[in-house]
């Protein structure tokens, strides 16, 4: 039975319950109607299903965010990986110390305000603020806290970098400019591929009837180990090869296995970005009079210059292999004609059937109503 008694050794206030286990606990108060109060909402939450133990509040955020990082199997490794950086770099040296029932709302807005002011882009900011968010919310699960404090905290807005779009005359000096480099580099702004999916590519992926490429894996570097693992989107694809680039690529596949990858470092093994970057890409894009471009942005030209061709947004969205064809216009939207004077014009033939007189009839006394 719940009740609030006084303790006789102190003169304080005991709150007394069971909880759903029938232990029995308590919680001193200096003042009656304290106690009264927290009895009266812990009792609200027990009937209501929802009762948090209120010592479960008092286990570190750090000896918790310790378990939670033990638990990432379900993503990538480089994912997982990334999250657990976050924590150890950003989030432990704020909240570590702190019991994670006592992290409040106002604290966790504060804290990113602070993080925006550091300097930090909206970007950064808003992926440390996430993964604080993920520990809490599992504490929400595990029974720790009653509901996430990070919840509706408002973040820096994020201004996405404007896609750069190589032109077909660029692309084809970046290729020349790239020597023996020169198909990965046409591959990448033709194909739309992820760098990581670029990578991992075996000879066994080279349908040469279908001209496609199989994309089912994708390779990062986790800490100093290449791993392999599924697409960005856990979803195999399959590519289409323009024609003219086919020859080289078989020729690429002589003399190795199918499991062989069809574009290795020069030491074997998968290429790594930032190597590939300096030594090849970078001086490439030097030669060829390009500046400010990265490797990703091959991808967006690969989109650019299907959608020049005439692909439409689903076409796009199966070969970049976006999760879906509401992301590709997120992106891309720019790139597809502006079909809205088309609408006027076709909506335009039902106005005369709408008013007798013609368009003008519309307006009741010539004037506009604004």
């Amino acid at each position: 039975m719940a009740h609030v008694v006084k303790d006789s050794r102190n003169g304080r206030w005991l709150a007394r319950w069971r909880d759903p286990s029938g232990r029995q606990r308590k919680k001193s108060f200096g003042r009656r109607v304290d106690a009264d109060r927290f009895l009266a909402a812990l009792m609200a939450d027990l009937y209501r299903g929802t009762y948090i133990d209120p010592a479960a509040g008092k286990l570190l955020f750090a000896a918790y965010a310790e378990t939670w990082g033990r638990g990432l199997a379900h993503l990538k490794p480089s994912t997982a990986d990334r999250y657990r950086d976050t924590l150890r770099t950003h989030v432990l040296p704020q909240w570590g110390g702190w019991p994670i029932g006592r992290i409040a709302h106002s604290d966790v807005a504060g804290w990113v305000g602070d993080l925006a002011s550091s300097g930090l882009s909206a970007g950064s900011v808003r992926k440390i603020y996430l993964v604080a968010s993920l520990v809490l919310d599992g504490a929400v699960q595990d029974g720790r806290i009653a509901r996430n404090p990070a919840k509706g905290v408002r973040l820096p807005r994020q201004v996405r970098r404007e896609p750069r779009f190589l032109t077909p005359e660029e692309l084809a000096r970046l290729v020349d400019a790239a020597g023996a480099h020169g198909l990965a580099i046409a591959v990448l702004g033709l194909t739309g591929l992820r760098f990581g999916e670029f990578a991992a590519l075996k000879v066994s992926r080279l349908d040469v009837e279908r001209r496609r490429l199989t994309v089912s894996e994708s390779v990062t570097r986790v800490g100093s180990t290449m791993v392999f693992s599924t697409p960005k989107t856990h979803r195999t694809r399959s590519v289409p090869v323009p024609p003219a680039l086919m020859p080289a690529l078989v020729g690429l596949c002589q003399g190795k296995e199918r499991d062989d990858l069809l574009f290795p470092a020069a030491m074997g093994g998968p290429i790594i970005l930032n190597n590939w970057r300096r030594r090849v890409f970078d001086p490439a894009c030097a030669a060829a009079g390009l500046v400010g471009v990265t490797p990703h942005d091959l991808r967006h030209t690969a989109a650019s210059l299907a959608v020049r061709g005439g692909a439409n947004v689903k076409a796009i969205q199966q070969m970049l292999g976006h999760a879906s064809a509401a992301m590709t216009l997120d992106i891309y939207a720019g790139l597809f004609p502006d079909d809205l004077d088309a609408v006027a014009l076709s909506l335009d033939i039902h106005v005369p059937q709408m008013c007798r007189n013609g368009p003008v009839g519309l307006i009741e006394g010539g004037e506009v109503d604004e």
